[in-house]
């Protein structure tokens, strides 16, 4: 069973939820356009479903309402960004801006971060980048939940990968994922449904293929993007570990089992080698490798040629990435943003904790 609201009820619940937290009037704003961008482009998993997860984490002391995000190393491309214990919302799009602002004056911009949180769908920050003629890419490390390929011990997060491309006439391209077969968030909707999970979504604690969505409950664990070394786990494997050097390593943030888990009750892990979450963000200007208007045409003519392929099965065209999410965002924008049952509750419970009205 599902409820829909409007989106501006949603977006003043979200927006009143972080100032009670504390934060600034600008952070909860932007806190609330990252974490709703996710259910209006139909991520359900990463939008306010996650509201009350960020304020047991404020609660339990690992987020800082009123972080000091500040640049702690850098050279004129690239920087290493403390983020204070912020929302990964809030430390995260100011990260993306330093790398914008870096390749606007010499071309490309990589920034690496530390000491965060949490911080929603990878898309909103990578897309920052397309009103500026630049590509922009956005990836984060996250919660031990993953077993390499052949292992049985949790070891990586489903460390998201965004790149989003400009084009001309055309939508930009953004391929957004997770590493995995499957995000734990998608997980917790089949649980908040009682629907099992597809096969080789995870497996349980003995490292055997399950559909018990509640597996990871249990010992289980998520799977690498492919499933099983069959189907190609080996290759998420190796996404899922680049995403975490490249967002922890680099930047002095936790990292692999260490990774500051997302719900508050879970203990932090032991001997942390880092400090918090780590995100890594870049930019690049197009007109770096050939004329932008030029650059942009020709993307129109791939996505065109893509979108015309023949396909398998004449009731499914061929999409590019970022078609389902632009096309559920114009549907969501007017006929508003469902709520399964249970997330509706808890948002209730959210509610009298913190006396924001919830629009129920």
């Amino acid at each position: 069973m599902e409820q829909v609201f409007a989106y501006n009820l949603l977006q003043q619940f979200t927006l009143h939820t972080f100032l009670a937290m504390g934060c600034p009037e600008a952070d909860a704003q932007l806190a609330t356009n990252v974490l709703l961008s996710a259910d209006l482009r139909g991520i359900d998993s990463h939008g306010i479903a996650r509201l009350s997860g960020y304020w047991r984490l404020y609660e339990a002391g690992r987020i800082n309402p009123t972080p000091n995000v500040r640049v702690v190393h850098e050279t004129p491309s690239t920087a290493v960004i403390d983020g204070d214990k912020g929302l990964g919302l809030v430390v995260a799009p100011k990260a993306m801006q330093v790398a914008i602002d870096k390749a606007t004056n010499v071309g490309s911009g990589w920034v690496s971060v530390k000491n965060s949180n949490h911080f929603g769908i990878a898309g909103y920050h990578a897309m920052m980048a397309l009103q500026h003629d630049m590509i922009g890419w956005a990836m984060t490390n996250a919660s031990a939940l993953v077993t390499p390929t052949f292992s049985k011990e949790k070891m990586l997060g489903t460390n998201p990968i965004c790149v989003a491309i400009p084009a001309g006439e055309q939508p930009a391209f953004v391929a957004d994922f997770a590493t995995t077969t499957a995000a734990n968030g998608k997980l917790e909707i089949l649980q908040r449904k009682n629907a099992e999970a597809p096969l080789g979504w995870v497996q349980d604690a003995d490292g055997e293929p399950t559909t018990d969505a509640n597996a990871l409950k249990k010992g289980g664990a998520l799977l690498p993007l492919g499933g099983d070394r069959e189907h190609g786990s080996h290759k998420g494997y190796a996404l899922g570990s680049i995403v975490d050097i490249f967002s922890a390593v680099l930047s002095g943030a936790s990292y692999g089992p260490w990774a500051p888990p997302f719900p508050a009750y879970v203990p932090m892990p032991d001997n942390m080698p880092g400090e918090g979450l780590g995100h890594f963000l870049g930019a690049m200007r197009i007109d770096g490798f050939r004329p932008a208007d030029e650059f942009k045409q020709h993307m129109d003519n791939w996505i065109t040629r893509f979108k015309n392929a023949v396909p398998s099965n004449p009731a499914q065209p061929v999409l590019v990435p970022g078609d389902p999410e632009r096309e559920m965002e114009a549907i969501r924008a007017t006929q508003g943003i469902p709520l399964v049952e249970a997330v509706v509750q808890d948002l209730a419970a959210l509610s009298s904790k913190t006396g924001v009205a919830f629009p129920a």
